[in-house]
């Protein structure tokens, strides 16, 4: 044994000196790592529009003001890519059980750029804002913030309740809050003509620097970053905003080397754009849905209140034709009332590709007759598939409206093709419900909560904008629940359903989602694009853009 032990401690020695040696061989080497974002550089954009005024009580209908406040100001909370609500300046908030009260917190961190805290007062102070006839928010807005009970707990924390619950209200809690310690002597009538609106101060993730002016009107805004920002520093030092009538003269200033982005490529000068070997071009998702409104309560068009004819209808659209030629790619294909993207789309949806067979089998079933030798079809009572479609008079809706004529005619529905102007369309046929079908847009903007109970529900069918005047029940259980339901799982669940009601029913025809396309050159490193509820979404992630990066050397040891 003590032979055995000392062959064993002089196996242990031998094997440890062996390792020092091969140790002591070893040489360091540098192996660079991958570049990584650094802080630094200048973003200019050629920013489509002018400049009103930096106020976000003031921007809702200037979306080149929204775009610089959404640098400057921030929201208690934001939306992601899905439409989830995310924490802004409100580090945190709480719900009832019942729906009803929603405790608010403000990040510690939080301060304005002149470096006094954010607090609850400024935030009750806003609210107060947007009620009054200074703002320029929506009617139906301002009545919303009358009807809240808004009560101070701290000075970081407030409460918030509601008359009644109500799932989509965070939608209404993303306003630019105001610090009142610099506007609370400005009379709310006298808002938009305050000192403010050209030297903003905000707690946004940019602070204002100047704005510059030339022949007697401002052409530029420059922003820097703000180094007291709550969440981490944005990389990009300085963005400056070039003002540009159009998106042709915004593209312009790119190719003469002027800016590194244009805010907007519209469909005119996107093959252009395309064009240039050294712009990113990005597209995304737009809030709207353009559809066919369809009257199902018109007695003299019996035939739409039929499902399999409403059906046939959409099987006999072409829209990949619509999306890929006549709107230049510029959409997506839409198969029901809810956003895609949104985090209650249901991606199961039944689908209706253009079948124009299947459409004419449908219409067979319905007892229609289908001549021969082609022309109308018609029931067996002698009444033809034969309507009015009002459309608004602007290029694109006219060319989308006389290729659905077409694609119709096709399967023997004659549509007569009847053009107005937008307002027109709204106020004297579709608020009247003095339609047939028509060709228009539901626009959702601003709101990223999908709750489609304004358009769909029974109880919208008069006076509402239910314009289809669809009549189920079971579909409005299902966003009657969901309206009130604060789980968003819940809520998902009943959207899946209310979607699978309405692709069975289709009360109206879905053709397409818009998208909205911008440049940004490809030096700018860093860029994501996700589904819009806003155009200025577009800069909701520029804290993540980058211009400079560095190269770090780690020292590793190989033999």
């Amino acid at each position: 044994m003590k032979k055995l032990r000392w062959q064993i401690l002089v196996v242990a020695v031998t094997i440890v000196i062996v390792a020092l040696l091969l140790l002591s061989q070893t040489q360091p080497i540098n192996i660079p790592k991958l570049p990584v974002a650094a802080q630094g550089g200048i973003y200019t954009e050629a920013l489509v529009g002018s400049l009103g005024r930096l106020n976000p009580m003031l921007d809702w209908n200037n979306p080149a003001d929204r775009d610089i406040n959404r640098l400057i100001f921030s929201g208690l909370i934001r939306f992601d890519s899905r439409g989830l609500p995310q924490p802004d300046l409100a580090e945190s908030w709480g719900t009832s059980s019942d729906g009803t009260q929603y405790n608010f917190s403000i990040r510690p961190r939080a301060v304005w750029h002149d470096g006094e805290p954010v607090t609850t007062d400024d935030v009750l102070f806003t609210i107060e804002m947007i009620k009054s006839g200074g703002s320029l928010f929506p009617q139906d807005i301002k009545d919303l913030w009358s009807q809240v009970e808004v009560k101070k707990l701290d000075d970081k924390t407030f409460q918030i309740k509601l008359p009644e619950p109500f799932a989509p209200f965070l939608d209404y809690v993303t306003f630019g809050v105001l610090p009142k310690h610099l506007l609370e002597n400005v009379p709310a009538d006298q808002l938009s003509n305050a000192e403010f609106n050209l030297h903003p101060i905000g707690s946004g993730p940019y602070k204002f620097e100047s704005i510059k002016a030339s022949g007697g009107r401002i052409t530029g805004v420059t922003l820097t970053v703000n180094e007291n920002y709550y969440l981490p520093q944005a990389y990009i030092d300085q963005i400056v905003f070039r003002f540009y009538p159009n998106s042709a003269a915004a593209l312009d200033a790119y190719q003469q080397g002027e800016v590194l982005g244009v805010s907007q490529l519209t469909n005119d000068i996107l093959q252009q754009a395309l064009m240039q070997p050294t712009l990113s071009v990005y597209s995304s998702r737009l809030p709207q849905l353009g559809l066919v409104f369809l009257n199902l309560n018109d007695p003299n068009i019996v035939f739409f209140q039929s499902a399999k004819v409403r059906q046939a209808l959409l099987l006999g659209i072409n829209r990949n034709v619509i999306v890929s030629r006549i709107m230049q790619g510029q959409a997506i294909v839409a198969d029901g009332p809810i956003l895609t993207g949104s985090w209650a789309y249901y991606d199961q949806i039944k689908h209706f590709d253009y079948d124009p067979d299947a459409a004419m089998a449908l219409l067979k079933d319905e007892g229609y007759v289908i001549p021969a030798g082609g022309g109308d079809v018609r029931a067996l009572d002698g009444q033809f598939l034969e309507f009015t479609l009002v459309h608004p008079d602007d290029e694109l809706h006219t060319k989308i409206a006389q290729a659905i004529q077409t694609n119709w005619a096709l399967i023997g529905v004659k549509a007569n093709l009847q053009t107005v102007p937008y307002d027109s369309l709204v106020n004297d046929f579709l608020s009247t419900r003095n339609y047939q079908a028509a060709l228009a847009d539901l626009n959702t903007a601003r709101t990223p909560d999908p709750d489609p109970y304004l358009f769909w529900h029974q109880s919208e069918a008069t006076g509402g904008q239910n314009y289809s005047q669809w009549d189920n029940r079971t579909a409005s259980e299902f966003l009657e629940t969901a309206r009130t339901t604060a789980d968003f799982d819940s809520r998902a669940r009943l959207y899946r359903n209310f979607q699978v009601v309405f692709a069975k029913e289709l009360p109206s025809l879905p053709l397409y989602y818009p998208v909205y396309s911008f440049g940004v050159s490809a030096q700018v490193q860093g860029v994501q694009v996700a589904p819009m509820y806003d155009a200025s979404d577009r800069l909701a992630l520029i804290s993540e853009w980058y211009l400079v990066t560095r190269r770090t050397l780690e020292n590793t040891p190989a033999p």
